[in-house]
C-alpha cells in the first residue's frame, strides 16, 4: 500500500474516532438532523476502519513472523505462514481499494434506457430493437422492473426510437457504460448478393432522479402540444388529444409520450424523461472535466462515439474502449451483458484507483 492511500487511511481514522465522541455528547444526540448525518458517515467510515485495523494488524504479524526466518528450525514454518498472511493482505488492500473509491450518487438509482437507430436505415432499427430486448432481458436476470416509456415503430420492424425505464437498485450503476454508439455488422435478409452491411445505433443511459432530489422545472420554461395518438392502441387512443409533447425551451429538449390512454399519465411519463435528460446533460459537463479515461468509459450517447461492434458472422463482440473481444454475442444478446460490462467496471475502478494514489 502506498503512502498517500496509507495517510488517507490514517486522516480517516481521525475522522472516524472524532465522530465516535461526538455522537456521545448530548448537544449532537439533540439535534436528530445532525445526529443522522454523522450516524450514517460513521457506519460508512466503520466498514473501512474494520478492514485497515485488520490490516494493520497483518502487518505487525508479518513483521514478527520474519523475526523467525533466522531460526533454522522454524524456518519453513516461517516461510508458509509469511505466504498466507501475503495472501490476505492482499486481499484486504483490493477490498481498501474498492471502499476508498469515491461513490457516484446516482449508481443506485433506476434508469432511462434511450435507444435511436442512427445510420442503415431499416437495418438499424432492426438492430435497435435487438438493443431493447438485450437490456430487457438483462433487467430480467437482475430482478428490476421494465417499463416501455415511448416508442416510434419502423416499418420493417425494431424501433427508430424507444425509451426503456429500468427500475431497480443499482440498475445506474451497472448500464451507465451503455452510453454511446452500438455498430452492428451483418448480412441484412434483404441482402440478395450476401453483402456484410454496417449499420448503428445510439444509446443513451440517464438516471431516474427521485422526487426528493428532483430540481423542480419552471413551467415557463415549457411548451406543452397535445395532439392524436397515432399507431395501434383502441378505439379511445386513436380517437382523443391524449398523446403529449413538451419542449423545453432554454435546452431545446422535445419529449413526446402518447403509449398511455391518459393525457395525464403521458404528461407524467415526458416530464420524468424531461428531468432526467436534463439532469443528464448536467452531468456530462461534470464528465468533460474529469478524467479523459472515465469520459471516454462513461460515454455521451453522442452519435460520434463508438463503444462496442457487433459482429453477427463470427458471433464477435468488440468493446473499443477498453479493446476486449469476445465470441459470445450470441450469448450477450440474450441478457448476458456482465461478459462485457464487469471488464469495464473493473477498468473504472482501475482508473479512480490511479487517480486517487497520485
Amino acid at each position: 500500500m502506498n503512502n498517500s492511500i496509507l495517510n488517507k487511511l490514517k486522516s480517516l481514522r481521525n475522522r472516524y474516532q472524532e465522530i465516535e465522541c461526538m455522537l456521545t455528547q448530548k448537544d449532537v444526540i439533540a439535534n436528530r438532523e445532525h445526529f443522522k448525518v454523522l450516524s450514517k458517515e460513521y457506519l460508512t467510515l466503520s466498514k473501512i476502519m474494520k478492514i485497515f485495523m485488520k490490516w494493520e494488524k497483518l502487518k505487525s504479524d508479518i513483521k514478527n513472523i520474519k523475526i523467525l526466518l533466522n531460526d533454522i528450525e522454524m524456518q519453513e514454518i516461517a516461510k508458509e505462514e509469511l505466504y498466507l498472511l501475503h495472501k490476505e493482505k492482499e486481499i484486504l488492500e483490493k477490498e481498501i481499494n474498492i471502499l476508498l473509491l469515491p461513490e457516484d450518487p446516482n449508481d443506485q438509482h433506476s434508469c432511462f434506457i434511450e435507444i435511436r437507430s442512427a445510420t442503415g436505415g431499416n437495418e438499424s432499427a432492426i438492430f435497435a430493437g435487438e438493443l431493447f430486448r438485450m437490456y430487457t432481458r438483462y433487467a430480467e436476470i437482475y430482478s428490476w422492473k421494465t417499463e416501455v416509456m415511448y416508442t416510434s415503430d419502423s416499418e420493417k420492424g425494431g424501433f427508430k426510437e424507444i425509451i426503456l425505464k429500468i427500475t431497480g437498485k443499482g440498475a445506474c450503476g451497472r448500464l451507465k457504460f451503455e452510453s454511446g454508439g452500438h455498430r452492428v455488422q451483418r448480412v441484412p435478409e434483404t441482402e440478395s448478393q450476401g453483402r456484410i452491411h454496417t449499420s448503428t445505433c445510439t444509446v443513451a443511459v440517464m438516471p431516474v432522479i427521485p422526487e426528493a432530489k428532483k430540481e423542480e422545472i419552471n413551467l415557463s420554461d415549457l411548451k406543452i402540444d397535445t395532439f392524436r395518438s397515432s399507431g395501434a392502441g383502441g378505439q379511445h387512443v386513436n380517437t382523443t388529444d391524449s398523446a403529449i409533447r413538451i419542449t423545453h425551451l432554454p435546452t431545446g429538449q422535445v419529449v413526446e409520450c402518447q403509449d398511455e390512454r391518459s393525457q395525464h399519465k403521458n404528461k407524467a411519463k415526458a416530464l420524468s424523461i424531461l428531468s432526467a435528460r436534463i439532469y443528464a446533460n448536467q452531468l456530462e459537463k461534470t464528465h468533460q472535466e474529469s478524467s479523459s479515461m472515465r469520459r471516454i468509459l462513461l460515454g455521451s450517447g453522442e452519435r460520434s462515439d463508438r463503444n462496442r461492434t457487433y459482429n453477427f458472422p463470427q458471433n464477435r463482440i468488440t468493446d473499443h474502449r477498453i479493446n476486449l473481444t469476445i465470441y459470445k454475442l450470441d450469448e450477450v444478446l440474450q441478457g448476458k451483458l456482465d461478459f462485457l460490462i464487469e471488464p469495464i467496471r473493473q477498468e473504472y475502478q482501475a482508473d479512480m484507483l490511479s487517480s486517487l494514489s497520485k
